[in-house]
């Protein structure tokens, strides 16, 4: 039998946090989402920024197929990338 990993021991986040001159602080959930989608749109507005090469996505096997097949469609219709990996192949 293996190890299980006992959650119950670690702070978990319960409200978003956005970094400002290096430092964490806590945010409403949508600065949080502005802050993510300013991020993505100023790599995918660079000057010669090709998506296809520039952006890529990571899943994880413990998300449900629900979850892992969102992200591909987000990869492929917002991002532009055909880069997704996983660790469900380890």
């Amino acid at each position: 039998m293996g190890r299980r990993e006992r959650t119950e021991n670690y702070p978990r986040l319960t409200t978003p946090m956005v970094r400002d001159n290096g430092v964490l602080r806590p945010a409403s959930w949508d600065e949080a989402i502005d802050r993510a989608a300013g991020g993505f749109r100023r790599v995918l507005d660079a000057p010669g920024a090709d998506p296809a090469r520039t952006v890529g996505v990571f899943s994880c096997s413990k998300s449900t197929n629900e979850v892992n097949y969102l992200l591909g469609k987000f990869a492929r219709s917002v991002l532009g990338t055909n880069n997704i990996d996983s660790c469900n192949r380890t």
